[in-house]
């Protein structure tokens, strides 16, 4: 029971790191009605960004990480302003067009991280990460899981507080009801639309950059082993809820673990997806679904 339990605490790590990544996602396409492909590219670029800041200009891991998330929130915007803003207001359109666009902006930005990070990757000196752990009635939890568990209880508290106790959290959820007539009610629709595309990015950058920091693996694809699952955990939770997103991480992270270590991980993903697919023929909503009837 202990390995069990052990693997249980380590796919909590994991699967907060997945929470997150799906939060920014859901965020994306229950308010702005897009599916975007390229978000995994967000969480690479905040983890290139983040260990470029502490190993390139020596700045404290936990402030790399931050200039991470501001960089992956500017390249969501860049995104969304030269990509996305040309085919708003296309009405049935805009899902397949954004669609098409987002997959040709997942190759250009896949490409230029592959050039900037190179096909190996990197990997922070031993002397920058975290190394003690504390250990629990003989279960071990390594300082990357507590540090990722904790970050993911303080984001997901402050996204809900912000998205409805907040004037911003309001207009974005207007927006997601009805782009076009926000604006006579004094909310400017662009400046929301670039808010939340800043947030959901940067909140992929965060879950990149630990998860980078977690498996001290700094390549072009972190995001991309992030977007698979992150992507099941938004439909597993209930597209548009916070909380469900990251309910529906953590389920992923700890089924992926102990797939891998009861089973084998060669059927890891296949499990989880199977479990997906069970939980959605009982309940075709996910569990917690806020997806709202029109997108900006």
């Amino acid at each position: 029971m202990q390995v069990f339990f052990q693997q249980v605490v380590n796919g909590l790590g994991q699967g907060v790191l997945i929470g997150l990544f799906a939060i920014g996602f859901g965020l994306v396409f229950s308010k702005l009605g897009i599916l975007n492909v390229a978000h995994g590219t967000f969480a690479t670029w905040g983890a290139l960004i983040a260990f470029y800041a502490a190993t390139g200009l020596g700045v404290p891991l936990w402030l790399a990480v931050a200039v991470g998330v501001v960089g992956a929130g500017l390249v969501g915007v860049l995104v969304d302003v030269l990509c996305f803003q040309p085919l708003r207001g296309r009405g049935s359109q805009m899902m397949i067009g954004t669609l098409i666009t987002s997959i040709g902006v997942w190759i250009v930005s896949l490409s230029l991280a592959q050039e900037l990070v190179g096909v190996h990757g990197n990997g922070y000196p031993a002397t920058l990460l975290p190394e003690w752990s504390v250990s629990v009635f003989g279960v071990l939890i390594l300082a990357s899981t507590f540090i990722n568990v904790c970050v993911a209880v303080v984001v997901v508290v402050a996204i809900w507080v912000l998205l409805n106790r907040t004037g911003f959290g309001a207009a974005v959820r207007a927006i997601g009801h009805d782009a076009r007539s926000v604006a006579v009610v004094g909310v400017n629709p662009r400046l929301t639309i670039i808010g939340t595309a800043f947030l959901a990015a940067g909140v992929a950058g965060l879950a990149g950059g630990l998860a980078g920091i977690t498996s001290n693996d700094i390549s072009f694809n972190v995001g991309e082993t992030l977007l698979l699952a992150g992507f099941a955990a938004v439909v597993l939770g209930g597209v548009g809820s916070i909380g469900g997103a990251m309910l529906g991480g953590i389920t992923i992270g700890v089924v992926q673990v102990l797939s891998a270590q009861y089973v084998s991980s060669a059927f890891r993903d296949a499990i989880t997806f199977g479990v997906l697919l069970a939980v959605l023929i009982i309940r075709p909503q996910g569990l917690f679904n806020q997806l709202e009837a029109n997108r900006a």
